[in-house]
């Protein structure tokens, strides 16, 4: 709406160049702009008003909160500071105004809003509402946009508590805590109408009227909106809604959901936005799908079945689970109590055909409704996160398309990437910029020769005085940290050497992650890292579910592993593990280590992180490095199989990990050629940034989703809503006639020879009541139970049609296969649809 204002400037619009006389008015902006979080230029002002608040909360907001008006006004008034705000505000404003990849690229196309919806973005620490790697992807993804100029806007929620913070008592066992996010001192805005109302959101739970807060965050040229629940108009239960993030039980997160996905798509229009593309980060946002189409019912008079099929059409779906349990269910019941009102008087349809939408087998009433399930059905295009994980996700949705190949189930891949100048050094980012320049990430253009030019000196360089630099950060951290547990007899200052080969693993604690994997040997694993002459030193972080026990058990293992005099000094396990951490990790890693359980990572980014810094990998073939490891640029284990959880296999693994760290790793680091560097070891490192840092990179992964999946989707979207959706009512007939017609369906004969090196088909097939424009004839040869396998498919001709009203199709194919390979089958057809996405009917020659 174009009566909705910021309580604060809005600094994504820009402004004529900044005078000489700036006040703390041009430090808000730049302060609630997260541009900062990704963009150093400020880091001085921040700097200079106070180093420490600046050090350990890396928020400019919380700084201008807290420091005297007399401190401000003073560097203000001073030249240097104040050409410093000048400069910045100036390139602010320039850099945001400037066409970027999407306008070059595309400056023609018919998307003007894309909406992402996510149930956590991790952007900043100083905006802690994220949980870890999938707000980290939606983070990074949202500042992609920004760069590239892609019109992204962000949905989520404001978490009042966000993620547990976590600390560990003396024994070493984790305790979770939960301090308050005070908004006014996140680098945020409540979203006002210009008559200074606070834009409020109406949504009903089980009959009762809930008011929703809105809020604007500045991320580049991008916004993300964030609704919360804690408004004193609501009841004290209703304002917990979005209170802890992942926390209570299955009724809290119905709430949640429905607050986001259909509390969302209501803020979009109270916006005034239209978006033509709607992706759904995860399942936990896919009532955005039943509230998109329930405003074009609304608006153009049609039923929700035509509004659904339109719409959908502009919906992209991306899974991150491996696993079918990791999927959000919810019981019928609690269903009906939250949404039979909104089914029945705002979508005007039956709660068993919303209910229908979300399960496997729609008429069985006791099943539980499937959020992934939904997000499915109601979206045109669905994609895992890596493309292992694509293959995963397809068997996962397989029985949702009975009797397809299971590699034709309809789940693609976009393999996720990290945004490279979030997560990389200041060292790193100096290197690079003399390699490749410095809008290398705002560009597309190859930089793997630009880095392979790059000499070990230069290299090595940079690779310790990252190392240095976050050395200097983890003792001033563990130290801290051994101070707050009462245990501070380590002498912090003499630990960890800068020369001493650095491994890290920070993950999240479960049990299929095998962080416990290093422990199976301990005393092999001592002796590793003890080594006079080629020491190891160790530092591990990471959080478990305050409800996950076995996770939790892991994290004592560690601690306890850590107590023993002969490792003080080798290993620490740092507590609370947060984005700020992570950055401080990953920027001087010389190796990370990686042990899921394949295929239980669907990609996972932490070891994307260390790329950029040059940093190494080792990690189980599962996830990104599946499709990312060479011999030549960093270490695997495992046998690219999945073993389950077979402890036999896992002992495999170990002594395999064992082996590499002892036999190549650590050799390869300490061997010194005339001039004193590691020649092997920077070799890896070279080809590792040139070849996996701009492959995964976000700037790749936004620009695929892009040219692959946006623009396709916004054009279909366009295509079905024009001339008064005739089209997506055409595609909604012809779903009613082949759901209704299917079965009058056959095959009549099948016929084949063999000669000149050729197959010839003939194919006859009796209709029933299909018209023959609805289906398509094919001849399919492959195998249907190997996922890895790809089938030959070939449309079949239609030659003639018969007295008896059969049609007879042809089809020619070189006999470089068996005949007994090929089956004729027949398929839903319809131009412009996703078959068998939104179709799942098939026949098979018998």
């Amino acid at each position: 709406m174009s009566d909705l204002k910021s309580s604060k400037p809005d600094n994504n619009v820009p402004s004529a160049k900044a005078g000489p006389a700036l006040g703390v008015e041009a430090l808000n902006e730049l302060a609630l702009n997260l541009h900062w979080s990704w963009n150093h230029m400020a880091d001085p002002l921040w700097e200079a008003l106070d180093s420490y608040l600046w050090q350990t909360t890396q928020n400019p907001w919380v700084i201008l909160q807290t420091v005297s008006e007399d401190k401000i006004n003073a560097l203000l008034a001073t030249p240097d500071f104040q050409e410093r705000v000048s400069t910045l505000l100036e390139h602010k404003h320039r850099f945001f105004s400037e066409d970027a990849w999407f306008q070059k690229s595309h400056p023609r196309a018919a998307l003007s809003t894309i909406a992402y919806f996510s149930m956590e973005f991790m952007l900043t620490e100083a905006l802690p509402i994220y949980s870890g790697g999938l707000g980290n992807v939606a983070g990074d993804q949202m500042k992609a946009a920004s760069d590239l100029g892609v019109p992204v806007v962000g949905v989520g929620l404001l978490w009042g508590q966000g993620y547990f913070r976590q600390e560990f008592d003396v024994d070493g066992n984790q305790r979770a805590l939960y301090p308050v996010n005070d908004p006014g001192q996140l680098p945020i805005q409540p979203l006002r109408r210009a008559n200074g109302e606070w834009l409020r959101i109406q949504i009903y739970l089980a009959g009762a009227m809930i008011w929703l807060r809105c809020w604007q965050v500045l991320v580049g040229r991008t916004k993300l909106y964030l609704l919360d629940a804690n408004d004193f108009a609501n009841t004290a239960a209703h304002r917990g809604i979005t209170s802890e993030l992942y926390g209570g039980d299955a009724e809290m997160r119905l709430k949640q959901e429905i607050v986001l996905g259909i509390g969302g798509w209501r803020l979009l229009r109270e916006l005034g936005l239209e978006p033509e593309v709607c992706h759904l980060n995860e399942g936990h946002a896919a009532f955005a799908v039943l509230e998109r189409a329930r405003y074009y019912m609304a608006d153009h008079k049609i039923s929700f079945e035509v509004a659904l099929t339109i719409t959908r059409a502009g919906n992209l779906f991306t899974t991150h689970t491996a696993v079918p349990a990791g999927f959000d269910r919810f019981a019928p019941e609690l269903c009906w109590k939250y949404l039979g009102h909104y089914a029945k008087d705002e979508l005007l349809i039956s709660m068993e055909e919303l209910l229908a939408l979300g399960r496997q087998n729609r008429s069985d009433a006791s099943e539980p409704f499937n959020m992934a399930y939904l997000a499915l059905r109601g979206s045109g295009q669905v994609s895992g996160v890596s493309k292992l994980h694509g293959e995963v996700s397809r068997k996962i949705f397989q029985p949702l398309f009975p009797r397809w190949p299971q590699q034709e189930v309809p789940v693609g891949s976009v393999t996720n990437g990290i945004h490279v100048p979030t997560w990389d050094s200041a060292e790193a980012d100096t290197l690079w910029t003399k390699a490749c320049g410095p809008d290398r990430w705002r560009a597309e253009r190859p930089l793997a020769d630009d880095v392979r030019r790059l000499a070990d000196n230069e290299l090595w360089q940079m690779r310790t005085g990252a190392r240095k630099a976050m050395l200097v950060q983890i003792r001033d951290r563990y130290e801290r940290q051994l101070s707050a547990e009462g245990a501070s007899d380590l002498d912090v200052a003499a630990i960890f050497k800068e020369e001493v080969l650095t491994v890290g693993f920070a993950r999240r604690f479960a049990t299929y992650k095998r962080p416990d994997l290093l422990l199976h040997d301990p005393q092999r694993l001592i002796r590793l890292l003890t080594d006079s002459q080629r020491p190891v030193q160790l530092i591990l972080a990471g959080k478990a579910h305050p409800e996950d026990q076995p996770g939790q058990a892991l994290i004592k293992q560690w601690n306890d592993f850590i107590q023993r005099p002969e490792v003080r000094g080798h290993v620490v396990f740092l507590s609370d593990y947060d984005m700020q951490m992570a950055q401080e990790l990953v920027k001087g890693m010389d190796l990370w280590i990686n042990t899921p359980r394949r295929p239980w990572e669907a990609c996972g980014t932490s070891g994307m992180k260390v790329l950029a810094n040059g940093g190494l990998n080792i990690s189980e073939l599962d996830g990104w490095w599946a499709e990312a490891y060479t011999p030549e640029i960093g270490w695997a284990i495992g046998d690219g199989k999945e073993h389950g959880e077979d402890a036999a296999w896992d002992a495999s693994e170990v002594e395999s990990l064992y082996t590499l760290l002892e036999q190549q790793v650590v050799p390869e680091f300490y061997d010194r050629d005339a001039q004193g560097l590691p020649s092997r070891w920077l070799g890896r490192v070279r080809e590792s940034m040139a070849t996996l840092t701009p492959e995964f990179s976000a700037s790749r992964a936004i620009r695929e989703y892009t040219n692959d999946h946006y623009l396709p989707a916004a054009i279909g979207y366009n295509a079905r809503a024009a001339n008064d959706g005739k089209l997506g009512i055409d595609i909604l007939e012809w779903q009613r006639s082949i759901a209704e017609q299917w079965g009058t369906l056959r095959f009549d004969a099948v016929t084949n020879e063999s000669k000149d090196g050729q197959h010839k088909f003939q194919i006859t097939v009796a209709p029933g009541e299909l018209h023959p424009d609805q289906f398509r004839v094919e001849l399919y040869a492959g195998a249907a139970g190997e996922y890895a396998a790809k089938p030959d498919i070939l449309v079949a001709c239609k030659c003639s049609a018969e007295a008896s009203g059969t049609l007879v199709y042809s089809i020619c194919c070189p006999a470089n296969r068996p005949v007994t390979d090929y089956s004729a089958r027949i398929i839903p057809s319809h131009a412009g649809t996703s078959v068998p996405l939104e179709a799942v009917q098939i026949l098979w020659q018998r």
